[in-house]
């Protein structure tokens, strides 16, 4: 992580796991350098003994060393997903608001019921809110590329390749109704 405010550069929680790592490494040889150094005679049970106790410490150890390197990234994919899945509810709800602005109510021989929502807007009013809604799906997909980019996570690249799709099929139904409102000989203003 940089602070852009200043030049220094701050210890991220990678930097920090592998000085974790490293300290405790060195901590184990120094144990090991301060045992053999004590002792220069050592039979073979002794040996034998040090040995599986070191195996069964180092098989620890490096569990605790996994789950601590493995545990940052679990919370970014954590933060990552949250983020990516409320730009996917965004996408759901710029949808929604589009769904009744149909191209075909501008016609005359459209019939209209009493439950029906009313259209107030005129065709060039229509095709403005359904590009301006094609354009805030595009940003979208581009903010949730975003949240990706420097996250080479493969569970938050789906997610976000997910979201990229959703809002670029969506943005595509949208640009049809574009479409059928151009074909429009007649409009009603």
């Amino acid at each position: 992580m940089f602070r852009w405010a200043s030049t220094t550069r701050v210890i991220n929680g990678t930097d920090g796991t592998w000085l974790l790592a490293a300290a405790l490494v060195a901590v184990i040889g120094y144990v090991l350098y301060w045992l053999t150094s004590q002792r220069a005679d050592f039979d073979l049970a002794e040996a034998v003994q040090m040995i599986d106790a070191g195996t069964s410490t180092a098989i620890v150890v490096g569990g605790l060393l996994f789950f601590v390197i493995s545990i940052e990234r679990r919370m970014k994919r954590r933060r990552a997903l949250n983020a990516i899945d409320e730009l996917r509810s965004l996408a759901h709800i710029i949808d929604m608001h589009q769904l009744t602005k149909d191209p075909e109510r501008l016609q005359a021989r459209h019939i209209v019921t009493s439950h029906s929502p009313q259209q107030k807007m005129t065709a060039f009013e229509l095709e403005r809110y359904l590009d301006y809604c094609s354009e805030m799906l595009a940003l979208t997909g581009k903010v949730a590329a975003i949240y990706a980019q420097a996250f080479d996570d493969a569970v938050a690249l789906e997610a976000v390749n997910d979201v990229e799709n959703l809002t670029t099929s969506l943005a595509r139904k949208i640009w049809q109704k574009i479409m059928v409102l151009h074909t429009f000989a007649t409009p009603r203003a």
